[in-house]
């Protein structure tokens, strides 16, 4: 049985609030029967034994919970928080669903030791003593080198530079008169070459008595 409480008026009457509520509630359907969600606010003040309410009526839309599908209210949407699963809904991870993880740590390149192309040894170049052969003028003379190339590279290019001594009568040393020819290269790694020049002064340098000797032999080589 609801308990019934009585509330005395203006002019002494006593009226029930559950009667008040059954007024109020009949005022409230009347308003309210189109299905939109209103409900009838009365003015502000009043004593609170009215039994309906007086005056104008303004109706206020309720607000609406969001749905799924339906856009939420601005007012919610500022004051939403996280939702958390309850016992029996499927979290994040059940359901498909997963939160992108902080980024992994970029993977090392692999080091690799590059292949190192076999090394060829440098050229080698050597040359014996000069083996000389009288012509018959007596300021030329024949010239043999014999040239080896101990190293792995061969010699591409090169100059042989002569020093002839004029040598008199007596074996004197008059003086060294230098001239230059070209290396007979290329001269491939562990080759041996031979060549032979004709080497020569000018013929009033060496008068009749005296010859030349070609002793000196300075090689430069690429």
């Amino acid at each position: 049985m609801p308990r019934t409480t009585w509330t005395y008026g203006r002019r002494g009457a006593a009226v029930g609030a559950s009667a008040a509520v059954v007024c109020l509630s009949a005022a409230l359907a009347a308003c309210g029967s189109t299905g939109e969600g209103y409900v009838a606010v009365g003015p502000a003040g009043g004593t609170p034994t009215a039994v309906k309410p007086t005056g104008g009526v303004r109706v206020v839309p309720l607000e609406e919970t969001p749905t799924g599908n339906s856009p939420t209210h601005a007012g919610a949407s500022k004051n939403a928080r996280p939702r958390t699963p309850s016992a029996g809904q499927p979290s994040d991870t059940e359901s498909g669903r997963t939160t992108p993880s902080s980024p992994s740590a970029t993977p090392t390149a692999p080091r690799t030791t590059p292949t190192t192309p076999p090394t060829t040894a440098p050229a080698a170049l050597t040359w014996g003593d000069p083996v000389r052969a009288a012509t018959d003028q007596r300021w030329c003379e024949d010239v043999t080198l014999v040239f080896r190339n101990s190293g792995g590279a061969a010699v591409r290019s090169g100059t042989v530079g002569f020093g002839t001594h004029i040598i008199g009568t007596l074996g004197v040393d008059w003086g060294t008169v230098e001239s230059q020819v070209g290396l007979p290269a290329p001269i491939e790694g562990g080759a041996r070459k031979e060549r032979t020049w004709t080497v020569c002064v000018e013929a009033w340098r060496v008068p009749l008595g005296m010859h030349i000797e070609t002793r000196d032999v300075d090689v430069r080589w690429e």
